[in-house]
């Protein structure tokens, strides 16, 4: 009767210790910010960003800039979520395309409108017919939009090693 009863609070105290242990594991992954769902790629804060509209004089005198943005989405890849544009607030400025360094995370799908910070390398590219077509396709654009585009287009673009959603 004594190893039956030992027995018993040995197996209540097993099973106590590892609900705790399971417990600990799951806030202590509630408190990383890498699995908030606000953080990709690296983990990056908004400290000292500047706004993207700050960034587009920048770039008239220099063909790439390391630099962490702020800026609201305009648009994200619809297939995989594999790039983003950053639009800027003054009228008559060009979006900027966000893409991941190394194809190693994807954004949201649904995050368009939000604001976030990127921090990696702003960089003036000259992007071909056939990738603009592709990103094109990638966004939902109609054919009869997507068959309208027939130049190559000079742009600021940017790839991220790290972005946070700020709200």
């Amino acid at each position: 009767m004594l190893k039956k009863l030992l027995f018993g609070f040995a197996a209540a105290m097993f099973l106590t210790a590892c609900g705790a242990d399971s417990n600990a594991k799951v806030n202590a992954q509630t408190a990383d910010p890498s699995k908030d769902g606000k953080h990709f790629g690296s983990l990056i804060d908004a400290d000292n960003a500047i706004s993207y509209d700050e960034l587009i004089p920048k770039m008239t005198t220099t063909d790439s800039l390391a630099v962490k943005v702020s800026g609201k989405v305009g648009e994200v890849c619809q297939k995989k979520g594999c790039w983003m544009t950053l639009v800027p607030e003054q009228p008559g400025q060009p979006e900027m395309r966000v893409t991941f360094k190394d194809y190693a995370f994807f954004m949201p799908k649904d995050l368009a409108g939000k604001r976030v910070v990127v921090d990696g390398y702003a960089y003036v590219d000259v992007t071909p017919v056939d990738v603009l077509r592709h990103y094109a396709e990638d966004a939902g654009k109609s054919k009869e939009e997507i068959e309208k585009i027939t130049e190559p287009k000079r742009e600021v673009a940017f790839e991220a090693a790290g972005v946070v959603i700020v709200d």
